[in-house]
C-alpha cells in the first residue's frame, strides 16, 4: 500500500530543547520531563531510520521551546519546499531556522508571506489533493498563499475546517495509504473526507488519531490499545512510540518530523 504520500527517503527532526518545559499548550496537563522527552524522541528517530530513510537530527533551539515540533515549519513535496509562517508569534523564528536545512535537498524553496499564517500540522497531503484545515494557527490568507505556490507544481488545495477546540487538523486525522484516512468521529462527521475510506479511532482514544505512515511502518503513540488492535486487524505494521511528554504540549507523531522524497 506504499505510495508517494506515505513513502519517504528522508526526514528531518529536531532534538527537544531544555526550554521545552515552557512550550505552548492548550491545557495544563503537567510539565514535560526533558530527559524522558529526549529518550522518546530518540526512539521515534530510530523507528524512522529502521525503514532505511536518511534522518537528519538537528540540534535543539533553546530560544524556541516548541522547536521540537518541526513539522509546523515547512511543507516538503517532491517538487519543492514551502517554509510556513506559524500562527503562534513565538514560533516565527523556527520557520526561519529550518530554511537553510532545506537547501540541502531542494533547489525550489518558497515561503508564506504576511499577512497569512499557516502551520504544517494543519496540512494533510493525499494522493489526490492537499487538505488544509483552517484553525487558530492557519488562516484563509495562509491557505490561499499556499495554494498559489503549489498550484504551479500541479497540486490542488482544498480548505476544510478544524473542529472547534482542536489545535491542528492533523490532531484528529492521519493518512494510512492512498485511499484510507484514520480520523476521529468528530472530524469525519464534517464530511471533509468524502470519497476516502475512513477508519475511526476507538471510543475514548481520540488522541490516537495523530500517527505517521512512514514507508512500511505506522508509528502510533503508545497507550491506545483499541485503535492499535483495529489497525493491526486491517493489516498495518504498527510501531508504538512513547509520546507522553510531547502530548503535554499537544504534540503527536506527525509533529516531530518533516518527511519527504526530494526530486533533484
Amino acid at each position: 500500500m506504499a505510495n508517494r504520500s506515505c513513502s519517504f527517503t528522508h526526514a528531518i527532526a529536531r532534538r527537544p530543547a531544555t526550554t521545552v518545559v515552557a512550550g505552548l499548550r492548550a491545557a495544563d496537563t503537567g510539565v514535560p520531563d526533558h530527559c524522558s522527552f529526549k529518550q522518546h524522541h530518540a526512539d521515534y528517530v530510530d523507528a524512522l531510520r529502521s525503514t532505511g530513510a536518511v534522518v537528519e537530527v538537528l540540534p535543539p533551539l533553546e530560544a524556541f521551546p516548541d522547536s521540537v515540533f518541526v513539522e509546523d515549519t515547512a511543507l516538503c513535496l517532491p517538487e519543492g519546499a514551502v517554509v510556513m509562517r506559524p500562527g503562534a508569534p513565538s514560533r516565527l523564528g523556527e520557520a526561519q531556522a529550518i530554511a537553510p536545512h532545506l537547501t540541502k535537498h531542494y533547489e525550489d524553496i518558497r515561503s508564506i508571506e504576511a499577512p497569512g499564517f499557516i502551520e504544517g500540522g494543519d496540512i494533510l497531503v493525499t494522493e489526490r489533493e492537499i487538505l488544509v484545515g483552517r484553525s487558530a494557527r492557519t488562516s484563509r490568507d495562509g491557505i490561499d498563499a499556499l495554494r498559489s505556490i503549489v498550484d504551479a507544481w500541479g497540486y490542488t488545495v482544498r480548505e476544510v475546517s478544524t473542529p472547534r477546540g482542536v489545535l491542528h487538523f492533523k490532531t484528529d486525522c492521519a493518512i494510512l495509504d492512498e485511499e484510507t484516512i484514520l480520523a476521529t468521529p468528530r472530524l469525519s462527521a464534517s464530511g471533509c473526507f468524502k470519497g476516502y475510506r475512513i477508519i475511526h479511532t476507538a471510543e475514548g482514544e481520540d488522541a490516537s488519531a495523530n500517527i505517521v505512515r512512514f514507508n512500511d511502518l505506522v508509528l502510533v503513540p503508545d497507550g491506545f490499545p483499541k485503535t492499535a488492535e483495529h489497525l493491526v486487524s486491517r493489516g498495518y505494521n504498527l510501531r508504538p512510540v512513547r509520546n507522553t511528554e510531547a502530548a503535554k504540549l499537544d504534540g503527536g507523531m506527525s509533529c516531530l518530523s518533516l518527511r519527504f522524497s526530494p526530486r533533484r
